[in-house]
């Protein structure tokens, strides 16, 4: 693990993304609220933000974070169809929370195709990756076109 005991406390947050592409008629069952399992982006939204908490469980060598926020959220895209996942996580600490936001945004993308498996076997995930970051030494980071 590295050691971060000689950085700065400071306020730092991330935000991810990536894409579940699926069929129209998969999308509309979350639309519909017609998913055998249930809700599924309610599902999703809890499972991103608990396997935020444990990324340090998950993760070999990531430090174990008191996160101040997580959010995770959804949007549906046209082409190709499916979902656009989001998470944002914040912490006020020495290290950054990449790592919580890539693993919030990925298990939140698994959590919706293990809800959707039984309707479309070919869901894929496409683009997972951070968008975004502030805070510590290295500033602040934008993806192209943000």
């Amino acid at each position: 693990m590295v050691d971060v005991s000689d950085k700065a406390v400071t306020a730092r947050s991330a935000i991810a993304e990536g894409f579940v592409v699926m069929q129209p008629e998969t999308l509309a069952l979350i639309r519909e609220g017609a998913a055998a399992k249930g809700d599924v982006l309610a599902t999703a939204r809890i499972a991103g933000i608990m396997a935020a908490k444990r990324t340090h469980e998950l993760i070999p060598l990531c430090h174990p974070l008191a996160i101040t926020k997580v959010t995770v959220d959804f949007e549906e895209t046209a082409t190709p169809p499916g979902l656009r996942v989001e998470a944002l996580v914040k912490v006020s600490g020495q290290t950054g929370v990449e790592m919580e936001a890539l693993t919030a945004v990925s298990v939140a993308c698994l959590t919706i195709y293990d809800m959707l498996k039984a309707a479309d076997k070919a869901m894929h995930f496409e683009g997972i990756r951070v968008i975004e970051k502030s805070g510590g030494r290295s500033g602040t980071y934008k993806a192209k076109g943000r």
